[in-house]
């Protein structure tokens, strides 16, 4: 097992537990930087593992496919906060590992996520735990309106109800099953951002531009960064607050921090993703460094620097729903068309089929100044067919 200190050089194998589209840009950029890489994911057309050097198809808790990677690779990251905590615990065991089961187990879990907050002195959305009905009994309607969020294992707007009154909100524990849920008062949001920050062995933190975010639907449809895109107060708080909850964690590797901006220009935490984020791909074509290079720095103790925005920027994810436009029939979006445009950057993720709701790349639009990228941003998202913004 390598040192704490040591540094891991290209030319060593590295993996990642999971084999979707964030995995597979991993994957990408380690290969970039002369690195071999493993996967493991159970899926044989995985994005990540169609492109890896090695596919171990496993679970992620089998023991037989734990060990190839502990034979293989000189360090392990994960690119879905979903993995079995228990998994990475174990690879630690002879493996450099990052981030640290235990930092994902806080992430997996929003209760143990919002005392995590709380700890670390950031703000967050009023709240309550609700795992007994004794729990539920004692929520008082100073919570409500509000949405009950599944405590675990939800995603994407996955697992959340509004409530309006106490009946609605004992009628949704019931529909959730009544599994741990965390309930959070409705605020008055005017927007949403987002920190994506790397933490090294060392204590090191770096991090991306602040990201303004629009979701529809509960997933994210479009990040803007560019040099005033917040007052730079909210942009100082949410730096802060985003090293506060790393540092709280002992993180090692990248953290994307979500904020909701409340309409007074206050902010809460939402909710963190222990893994590069959607939020963040734009800085594969607008940053020196991106976001997955600062995931693989991490990883491997190679200096972490200081990412520069070499050109403002927005990011259009790109859903299934793109090829049903015209149809039930899946058709191919006019990429030509798109792509004649000054300043887009395609990202695809080899999936093979086209799912409604489903992420199937990102459109990364680069300009001179914020106005062109808008201009150009809001042009291919007419061609696309998504909706203006």
């Amino acid at each position: 097992m390598s040192g704490a200190g040591d540094v891991i050089l290209p030319g060593a194998t590295l993996g990642v537990l999971g084999g979707g589209q964030l995995g597979r840009m991993w994957v990408q950029e380690a290969q970039a930087m002369g690195y071999f890489t493993v996967v493991l994911d159970a899926d044989p057309t995985s994005p990540a593992g169609l492109v890896s050097h090695h596919h171990i198809r496993t679970g992620y808790e089998d023991p037989q496919g734990l060990a190839e990677m502990v034979r293989l690779c000189a360090a392990v990251t994960t690119e879905f906060e979903n993995v079995p905590a228990a998994s990475l615990d174990r690879l630690a065991q002879t493996l450099r590992v990052s981030p640290a089961g235990s930092a994902v187990a806080i992430a997996q879990d929003r209760a143990a996520e919002k005392a995590h907050f709380v700890r670390c002195g950031v703000p967050v959305a009023p709240h309550a735990v609700i795992a007994t009905p004794g729990q539920l009994a004692a929520v008082t309607g100073d919570l409500l309106p509000g949405i009950l969020k599944t405590a675990r294992m939800g995603y994407d707007g996955k697992g959340q109800v509004r409530v309006q009154t106490l009946a609605d909100l004992a009628a949704a524990w019931d529909d959730l099953g009544r599994v741990p849920c965390v309930l959070e008062k409705m605020l008055p949001l005017a927007h949403e951002c987002s920190v994506i920050v790397a933490r090294g062995q060392d204590g090191s933190v770096v991090h991306l531009p602040v990201q303004r975010n629009l979701h529809r639907d509960g997933i994210l449809a479009v990040t803007e960064v560019f040099e005033g895109n917040l007052p730079p107060a909210q942009m100082d708080h949410a730096l802060a607050a985003a090293k506060s909850v790393a540092n709280g964690l002992q993180y090692v590797g990248v953290l994307c921090v979500e904020f909701f901006v409340l309409q007074d220009g206050s902010l809460v935490v939402n909710e963190i993703a222990p893994r590069p984020h959607n939020s963040g791909h734009y800085s594969q074509d607008a940053c020196d460094v991106s976001q997955f290079e600062l995931q693989l720095r991490a990883m491997t103790g190679l200096p972490l620097v200081q990412p520069r925005l070499h050109s403002p920027t927005i990011m259009l994810n790109l859903l299934g729903d793109l090829w049903f436009a015209q149809g039930e029939q899946p058709v191919t979006p006019d990429w030509a068309q798109v792509l004649a445009l000054p300043g887009c950057h395609l990202h695809l993720y080899g999936k093979r089929d086209a799912k409604r709701g489903r992420k199937m790349g990102h459109l990364n639009v680069t300009g001179a100044t914020p106005e062109a990228v808008r201009a150009t941003a809001l042009k291919a998202a007419a061609i696309l067919g998504i909706a203006p913004f």
